[in-house]
């Protein structure tokens, strides 16, 4: 029999007070963010090891070789101790190589990270005037997310990158006018009437990938794309264009993703539509509606734009 061996820890939540600060980002007409202080970065981490090295443990049951998954998961929390990284897919980097380097009979491994937001709390300022940002209170956020993982192999004494993927997960829009869907295919089994003019309530993660993979580790700050960058150009989009379906707003974020960052080798979509079920409507004011909450099925969009 041919065998594939996958092991690993998920769900390891590591928090690391005074990371590294992001400076330097490059801005973009779409977004204020240029860099964070990395007071708090917080993040839920996960490493899949692969090879053949542990496959007595399956089919002899000897572990001699087998780094049990609570090891891997306190070895975790001192390579993120270690790491001067001060991007997600940075620190997953520094944890992948050290794992690589501290487990010789490791072979490859992935190691993917869903970052874990939380903001500065806004707090009056301590001179009285106004208000500030706090350094030492900080507020979960559950928005949407920055998303990352790596592919890690050794390379003679070192390692390399052998696959990687970027992403904001888990954003979701809302925008009350300005959106359409008319002039689609319509049979016998075709009951959804045309809106002209319909509010469009999308959850949607947006992925990257880049042309050259160590980009994607924030080493040089002006060919890092950062996260909260490409939340904001999709808000800004969406806010801008008059869209005919979602599959037309969704191509128009990831138009302008390539323009804005020519670094980036290729765009991806998968959304769904949450389009909320009319309630009811004012007689005196048609502006003035209420919503429900849409009942399933839901449509699912999915695009990728890859450079030539």
């Amino acid at each position: 029999m041919k065998y594939e061996i996958r092991y690993g820890k998920a769900d390891v939540k590591v928090y690391r007070t005074h990371g590294t600060p992001l400076r330097a980002v490059t801005p973009i007409p779409e977004s204020p963010f240029t860099g964070r202080e990395n007071i708090l970065m917080a993040a839920e981490l996960e490493v899949a090891v692969h090879g053949t090295a542990f496959l007595d443990a399956y089919t002899r049951g000897d572990n001699r070789l087998v780094v049990a998954t609570d090891t891997m998961k306190n070895f975790m929390h001192s390579a993120t101790l270690a790491s001067s990284a001060a991007t997600l897919e940075g620190w997953l980097f520094d944890v992948g190589r050290d794992f690589l380097a501290a487990y010789p009979h490791m072979e490859r491994l992935t190691m993917l990270g869903r970052e874990l937001p939380f903001p500065a709390a806004l707090v009056p300022a301590d001179d009285g005037d106004g208000f500030m940002t706090s350094e030492v209170l900080f507020a979960r956020d559950r928005n949407d997310r920055s998303t990352a993982s790596l592919d890690l192999e050794r390379d003679g004494e070192g390692v390399r990158i052998t696959g990687h993927a970027c992403g904001r997960a888990d954003l979701q829009l809302i925008k009350i006018t300005g959106s359409a869907f008319v002039d689609f295919a319509r049979d016998e089994h075709t009951t959804l009437p045309e809106r002209r003019d319909r509010p469009l309530y999308i959850w949607c993660d947006i992925g990257w990938r880049y042309t050259d993979a160590a980009d994607a580790l924030g080493t040089d700050p002006g060919r890092y794309v950062a996260g909260e960058q490409v939340a904001d150009l999709a808000g800004s989009v969406f806010h801008q264009f008059v869209s005919l379906s979602i599959q037309h707003l969704v191509n128009e974020i990831g138009t302008r993703m390539l323009e804005r960052w020519p670094q980036l080798a290729e765009v991806s979509f998968e959304a769904t539509n949450r389009l909320w079920d009319p309630g009811a409507e004012s007689p005196t004011d048609p502006s003035v509606k209420t919503y429900a909450d849409p009942r399933p099925p839901f449509g699912r969009i999915g695009l990728v734009l890859r450079r030539e």
